[in-house]
């Protein structure tokens, strides 16, 4: 038996993964860079993310499979941000 899944709190697990992971890079970033208060604040955020997603699929196993989902979605999308910000030279203005 598949308990039944409310759309709203599915979604909001996927962005809250998503959201989480996208923060723990980058809180990852900023540990490798040695900066401390940016480090400590992506930390801080990082908790404070996290906690809906386990709240939200702890009483429900189905939500895992959506943690899933926003986990793999955020750690993609901002890896690519900061490839794309890497690539680009600095001191020179993007066109508008």
């Amino acid at each position: 038996m598949v308990p039944t899944i409310n759309p709203l709190v599915a979604a909001g697990v996927v962005v809250a993964t998503a959201a989480t992971d996208a923060v723990y890079v980058m809180f990852t970033s900023a540990v490798a860079a040695r900066r401390r208060v940016p480090a400590a604040t992506w930390s801080s955020v990082w908790y404070l993310l996290s906690s809906y997603a386990v709240i939200s699929y702890t009483a429900n196993w189905v939500y895992v499979v959506f943690a899933a989902i926003g986990s793999w979605l955020g750690a993609f999308i901002s890896i690519s941000l900061l490839q794309r910000s890497a690539a680009r030279p600095p001191g020179r203005a993007t066109p508008g």
